[in-house]
């Protein structure tokens, strides 16, 4: 996945013309961020499917929850590192980037992996969970883009920081709430 994100931002150096603006660099910056997220969510329950041990961790005596928070907090490990190589290759080939990107990214990983472990979850259970999961977690990962972006590029990124702040914490809680249900069921 690191090589990934490399290549990818490598294609969108060459791709893009010289003298484009901020704002289209960071877009490709997020896309790039989007779709590393998204084949990493596609794996985090395959284990547990194949082998069948979502079922015995359903069954074990302890909150549900649980298996969500260590998803999550396994997830965010995974893009953290994806974005160490990221941002600093985004520097090489772009533009410097700002401390107050660097909160965006974070930020903004803290609601992909809520988000995104949940749906993931969701797919896993389904037979097409490579055509289920996109469908749907890039409607939901869009706020997270326009977050990032508005971060990275305006001169007070405060109103964007507090949007995503607040997009983490709703959406952390409904996954919370809901996770329990997605894997009984």
């Amino acid at each position: 996945m690191l090589l990934f994100v490399v290549a990818m931002l490598a294609v969108f150096h060459f791709a893009l013309p010289s003298g484009s603006s901020r704002l289209a660099e960071y877009g490709l910056l997020w896309v790039a961020i989007i779709f590393t997220a998204l084949l990493g969510l596609g794996r985090a329950f395959v284990a547990e499917r194949e082998q069948g041990l979502l079922d015995a961790l359903v069954l074990a005596p302890c909150d549900r929850s649980a298996i969500w928070l260590a998803k999550g907090v396994a997830t965010f490990v995974f893009l953290a590192l994806a974005e160490v190589v990221a941002l600093p290759a985004f520097a090489l080939f772009f533009s410097p980037v700002s401390w107050a990107a660097i909160a965006g990214v974070l930020l903004a990983d803290l609601g992909i992996c809520a988000v995104g472990v949940l749906l993931s979850a969701m797919a896993a259970a389904g037979r097409a969970r490579e055509l289920l999961l996109p469908l749907l977690f890039l409607p939901l990962a869009l706020p997270i883009v326009v977050g990032g972006v508005g971060a990275s590029v305006v001169a007070d990124p405060g109103r964007y920081l507090a949007f995503l702040a607040l997009y983490d914490a709703i959406f952390t809680l409904l996954a919370w709430a809901s996770f329990e249900y997605v894997v009984t069921e």
